[in-house]
């Protein structure tokens, strides 16, 4: 019996899961809150819980994503763009290119035929071009986040935002609501822009298909369709998007014991 897992601790939420013997056994998401190693202790505890299994089953854990220095009980540490890239082409063989969308930051970049990172580009430290532009849009709104991606799938006269600034996005968002403008218009907006920004980083760093949507914000279909208009192509989007950088954790610690 091989046992390993993967531990992805991000600025918003955290992941983990255990792969026994090639299969899940385990998983669960929650919020990162303020202490990170809390957290991934946390995680941890919820995955033995779940698999029945305690820290002497598990052979290697590989730990991943903004807070992964404080999983103190990793055996390794490992980028997040690696491991998606591994979780992603595990998932896609065929993907070549994968959208991260992520709290603090998106990130586009390319694997190879095995699932290896290649080249990447980050977007830059304005939150406009992450997932946070969505939960600021969605309190202005008073949507749950996890809501917004259907009901601006309703939109009939979708609102064009006039900046790529998360500040000033929520400003506009706010006026508009105040003319009158429907919620479905103005997330439709919304999707809109960020997805003109993460198309202008598949352009800069070069698109190949097919292409992945993985990150919390893939969970959203508004801006998965936001960005099939623009590329004018179908998106891959895995069941659980956001879980692909743990599972390409577990899946290094994997192959770490097998070699």
């Amino acid at each position: 019996m091989t046992c390993v897992m993967g531990i992805d601790i991000g600025s918003s939420r955290s992941k983990g899961l255990i792969l026994k013997d090639g299969t899940v056994v385990a998983s669960y998401e929650c919020s990162s809150g303020g202490d990170f190693k809390v957290i991934a202790g946390n995680v941890r505890d919820e995955l033995f819980a779940q698999a029945g299994l305690s820290s002497p089953d598990i052979i290697r854990t590989v730990a991943t994503g903004y807070g992964s220095k404080q999983v103190d009980f990793a055996s390794e540490m490992k980028s997040d763009l690696s491991c998606h890239s591994r979780g992603t082409h595990h998932l896609f063989s065929t993907v070549r290119t994968v959208i991260d969308v992520g709290d603090l930051y998106s990130k586009v970049f390319s694997i190879d035929g095995r699932g290896n990172l290649q080249k990447f580009l980050l977007s830059g430290k304005c939150a406009g071009g992450s997932g946070r532009v969505l939960q600021v849009i969605a309190k202005v709104l008073h949507v749950k986040v996890e809501e917004i991606g259907e009901l601006s799938l309703r939109s009939k006269h979708r609102v064009d935002f006039n900046t790529g600034c998360v500040v000033f996005a929520e400003s506009e968002a706010v006026s508009r609501l105040a003319d009158g403008v429907l919620k479905e218009d103005l997330l439709a907006g919304i999707h809109r822009a960020l997805a003109a920004q993460l198309n202008s980083l598949g352009e800069r760093l070069g698109v190949e298909e097919d292409l992945a949507l993985v990150g919390g914000g893939a969970r959203d279909v508004g801006l998965v369709k936001a960005l099939e208009e623009m590329m004018g192509f179908n998106i891959l989007v895995p069941e659980e998007p956001h879980m692909t950088g743990a599972l390409g954790a577990a899946l290094i610690a994997e192959e770490m014991v097998t070699v």
